[in-house]
């Protein structure tokens, strides 16, 4: 049997409440070895929410684009060049700021940790971390040689990452696995609700 409520807003006696939307994803990916599990990490969000993802252009020596799923729409530093013609043109990163619930940095180097750090803008990822809405999840996997992971600046720059509310998905000895960067995030979107629309 129908729910009652059906009937009535079919009439246009009572509002029908919006399908609830899949979460919105923004996957991306950075110049690190790790980066050849770019198209795994895409793939695990695939069947249960809308996912686009950003490259920078070092993280391309990495992975084949062509491996990543098909509903899945890369962006590069490119695209932020020829998204925006004249004045008053939208910006890619502002509007794929806009478009996402949520952001993983899966994996990220160490040079990009400094640069987001720093406030640096350089590319298209850094611009979006750069815009960013903090009262939005933002997580990030590192994948640093040990040697690397052990300086002091990964440190003071992991904090400086900590102090926006990044969160931080801990691996063995390089970036975490693709399953347990599914989980943190299945994690952080049970415990925030998504906006209706």
């Amino acid at each position: 049997m129908e729910h009652p409520g059906t009937q009535y807003a079919q009439k246009g006696k009572l509002p029908m409440d919006p399908a609830p939307r899949k979460p919105r994803i923004l996957l991306a990916a950075c110049g690190c070895v790790a980066a050849f599990k770019f198209a795994k990490i895409c793939e695990i969000f695939c069947d249960w929410a809308e996912v686009k993802a950003v490259a920078t252009p070092a993280s391309l020596r990495f992975f084949n684009t062509a491996s990543l799923p098909k509903n899945v729409y890369l962006y590069t530093d490119e695209h932020e060049r020829l998204f925006w013609r004249k004045v008053g043109d939208k910006m890619l990163h502002i509007e794929l700021c806009r478009w996402a619930d949520l952001m993983v940095i899966a994996p990220l180097s160490a040079n990009t940790l400094a640069k987001i750090a720093g406030g640096m803008c350089d590319n298209l990822l850094t611009c979006i971390v750069r815009a960013w809405d903090y009262n939005k999840p933002m997580l990030i996997a590192l994948d640093v040689h040990t040697f690397t992971w052990r300086n002091p600046f990964t440190e003071k720059h992991l904090m400086s990452v900590d102090e926006l509310g990044v969160n931080f998905i801990p691996g063995s000895d390089t970036m975490a696995e693709p399953s347990e960067i599914h989980s943190s995030v299945i994690g952080v979107l049970q415990s925030r609700p998504l906006p209706l629309n």
